[in-house]
């Protein structure tokens, strides 16, 4: 354990205010002080509250002075994605459109569940606008930079909450991810995150790419994660597609033995190019398992290339939400997320509607594969982080950042729960991830999994001194 308290996992600090060797007061001070030495070249905020994380910290400070820590994640720095309403913060969405002086008086469904749980909430993190896009740069916050190299993309759409986690600012983030958003900027910057089963944190209001959209944690263990899930997945009655509540502490599902478990490894999904590095520590990462007792064999999902169908639903969503703006507030957008409205616009209905039946197709063929499999395993991405600035990589060719991450989208398409966990470096310095994906409503087991591989792979952190 570092004795560094900006470095330690939630599951650390809580230890340690329950044994009084530290504060919450010390930790909020700390972590302010390390955003305020490392955010300005990192960007990864775009609003920092430090009095209102003192007053928190300092309230917290007293319910552990009496033993009485309002929940599990009490007086823990984190942060919030500027999509997600917070009350008395602005929620700008990246946009230069959007109003910075209307009242913010709501909390979004894990955001109360986070402040009930006694929760320093630090700021909000950087997105691309409105969280349309693979990386994160967008007109009102500028660029946002990787941790492991500031000339690279930390990736998107949660890339300020990846960043911000891969740099020791704050333990638990909030990310949202509805074609790779959470997964992306995770693999890219070296730290865990997974995006829960569709509709198991509740979400409210509706993501203007609706049921693609699933909210989860970024963190620096998996141990914190499934810590955060269960705080941010207890009920609302606010989201009408949530689940069941299962009332599950997901910490429970880590001690899962994975000796036995039937593990599928599909190194390309059936059609992907891969990095020659990447594709070979994504290999030695799935043999891996082989030594925790599991059985790994080689099979692929047959899905087939979900481009064209994930393309569809997204980009009839970014027409959505720019249907009802003026053209001076067209005119302020990111220029490509105009371009991806606009060729939205022009999908039609039969278009739309035959993209949603494939999707149902994905969706019973994952969950016909995943029935003979305890977790399938693939790259979470195709490649390492590449410049800032950029939507695809320079000289690639691709059109878009949909081409470039066809191992995460199928998962938002199929709703099912998947992770990334970083699983080495290339020649380059930067990380590269393994996706873990579980059958519909096994979540535990791809937090199993992930800390199965975790116990043998511990996460390694940039140095940024």
């Amino acid at each position: 354990m570092t004795n560094d308290p900006d470095l330690l996992s939630a599951t650390e600090l809580t230890q340690a205010y329950a044994q009084g060797t530290l504060s919450p007061v010390e930790t909020t001070k700390s972590v302010l002080a390390r955003v305020d030495r490392y955010d300005g070249a990192l960007n990864a905020f775009r609003l920092i509250d430090e009095e209102n994380a003192l007053e928190a910290a300092q309230k917290s400070e007293a319910r552990w002075t009496k033993k009485e820590p309002a929940g599990p994640v009490d007086g823990v720095p984190v942060t919030i994605k500027d999509l997600t309403l917070t009350r008395g913060w602005s929620t700008l969405r990246g946009s230069l459109v959007t109003d910075p002086d209307a009242p913010w008086e709501e909390d979004a469904p894990l955001v109360k569940r986070l402040r009930e749980s006694g929760a320093v909430l630090l700021g909000k993190t950087t997105t691309p606008e409105y969280g349309w896009k693979g990386v994160t740069d967008s007109p009102l916050t500028g660029i946002t930079r990787n941790p492991w190299d500031t000339a690279m993309t930390p990736g998107g759409s949660s890339g300020g909450a990846a960043a911000a986690a891969a740099a020791g600012m704050g333990a638990l983030h909030q990310g949202s991810d509805g074609g790779g958003s959470i997964r992306i900027p995770a693999g890219f910057t070296g730290v865990y995150g997974i995006k829960p089963t569709f509709g198991r944190v509740p979400s409210w209001p509706a993501s203007g790419f609706g049921t693609l959209s699933h909210q989860g944690p970024i963190t620096r263990t998996v141990t914190d994660a499934a810590l955060m899930l269960t705080v941010m997945s207890r009920p609302d009655p606010a989201d009408w597609y949530a689940l069941p509540f299962c009332n599950k502490d997901w910490r429970n599902a880590l001690s899962q033995s994975i000796s036995g478990w039937r593990i599928a490894f599909s190194p390309d999904l059936g059609h992907a190019v891969v990095d020659v590095e990447v594709a070979k520590l994504v290999r030695a990462a799935a043999e891996s398992f082989a030594a925790l007792g599991a059985h790994v064999e080689e099979a692929d999902p047959g899905l087939g290339d979900q481009h064209d169908i994930f393309r569809i639903h997204w980009f009839t969503g970014a027409a959505r939400l720019q249907r009802a703006m003026t053209e001076n507030q067209l005119a302020k957008l990111d220029p490509g997320f105009l371009e991806v409205g606009i060729e939205g616009a022009r999908i039609t209905l039969d278009d739309y509607l035959d993209a949603t039946q494939a999707r149902e197709a994905t969706g019973s063929k994952l969950n016909h594969f995943l029935d003979s499999y305890d977790i399938l395993l693939t790259p979470t991405l195709p490649i390492t982080a590449f410049e800032v600035g950029e939507e695809v990589p320079v000289g690639s060719g691709m059109d878009r950042w949909t081409r470039w991450t066809p191992f995460t989208y199928p998962f938002n398409l199929g709703r099912h729960p998947a992770a990334t966990i970083p699983c080495g470096f290339c020649s380059n310095g930067l990380p590269a991830g393994l996706q873990i994906i579980g059958q519909m409503n096994q979540d535990g087991k791809v937090l199993a999994a992930s800390r199965a591989y975790e116990s043998m792979h511990p996460i390694i952190l940039p140095k940024l001194d």
